[in-house]
Order: structure tokens, then C-alpha cells, then sequence
């Protein structure tokens, strides 16, 4: 493939572009689909989802640097609170992301070859939990709220694993497209 150097800085700006784009609004349908999911039915914890959402920051973090990484997870939290219509849906979905995103690119910075996607990916959703409950702190300022830590914790374990497992098929398929190739991923 080629390398980066042979593009324009230009060119390379609006591949970016475009690849965050087109992840905020694939990010934005699968947060619209995992809305439609019963989960309540399965999971008994209020407010769980299974972040399929994340699929799309893990994927971006692979391909692009932490700056256009951010940008999704910000542009993926706008968008959402635009279609719920509420702030606090704003806050619930951007800690989350934001607590899972440092945490993800932290850990493809220090665990380089010795993580894997699932790894990265399950670290994520637990993070993710946190960030929530954080948010959760804050609009209804109890601690009680942590109570739920050890059951958030083992379900962001477990879509952990789906969440990395999509993204390494999502990553070796986006890898193989032209709009890709002056992107190396960070991870497979």
C-alpha cells in the first residue's frame, strides 16, 4: 500500500475528512439500531446498551490520529442528541465516550503489539460504563449510583468482546478500500 507521503496534504485532509464523516454516520445508525434492540429485556440494568456505536471510534482510532478520533466521538455525540432531544442525553453519551476513547488510545499507545483489538476494545466498555456512571453522578448527585459498577463492569466485558471482534473484521475489510490506503491502521 501506499504510504501517506504520496498523497497531498490536502488530499489527505479530505480523505479525513470524509472517513470521519461517513463513521459519525454509521456511528449514528448503529446508535439508532441499538436503540431499537430490547436489551432491557436481557440485560436488567437500567440504561445498558451494547456500544455498537464504539465500533466506529475503535475502527477510527486504528486509522486515523487521536485529534480526528476526538472529532468523531464529539461529532457521534452531537449527532445523538440531536435525534433524543436532550442534554442529558448529551452527557450520558459523550462521558461514556470520552472516558472510553482516552482510555482505548491509551492503550493502543502503550500496549502497541501487545494488545489486541479485543483487548483495546474491552478495556473500552468498561471505561465507557464508568463515563456513564460519571454522567449519572453528576444529574443525580448520589453515589448510590456506583452500585451498579460490578455489573456494568462485566457487561462492558462481555460487548467488550463482540464490539472487538467487529472491529478487526471492519479494519481488515476498510483496509482494503482505495479511500483507506494512505492509512496504515495502528492495530489488526
Amino acid at each position: 500500500m501506499p504510504s501517506s507521503a504520496n498523497y497531498s496534504s490536502s488530499s489527505l485532509k479530505l480523505k479525513k475528512t470524509v472517513i470521519i464523516a461517513i463513521f459519525a454516520a454509521v456511528a449514528a445508525v448503529l446508535g439508532l439500531v441499538e436503540a431499537m434492540i430490547p436489551t432491557q429485556m436481557f440485560m436488567m440494568i437500567p440504561g445498558a446498551k451494547l456500544g455498537l456505536a464504539n465500533i466506529m471510534v475503535l475502527t477510527c482510532l486504528c486509522f486515523l490520529p487521536w485529534r480526528d478520533s476526538l472529532a468523531l466521538v464529539v461529532l457521534k455525540a452531537l449527532i445523538m442528541t440531536l435525534i433524543y432531544g436532550a442534554f442529558s442525553a448529551f452527557l450520558f453519551s459523550f462521558l461514556g465516550a470520552l472516558f472510553s476513547f482516552i482510555v482505548m488510545y491509551g492503550l493502543i499507545r502503550i500496549g502497541r503489539g501487545r494488545l489486541s483489538l479485543i483487548g483495546v476494545s474491552v478495556m473500552g466498555g468498561v471505561a465507557h460504563n464508568v463515563g456513564q456512571l460519571t454522567a449519572a453522578y453528576i444529574v443525580f448527585q448520589t453515589t448510590k449510583i456506583y452500585y451498579y459498577l460490578p455489573a456494568l463492569m462485566l457487561l462492558g466485558i462481555v460487548t467488550g468482546i463482540f464490539v472487538g471482534i467487529a472491529v478487526k473484521y471492519v479494519v481488515a475489510s476498510l483496509y482494503k478500500l482505495s479511500l483507506f490506503e494512505p492509512f496504515a491502521p495502528e492495530m489488526q
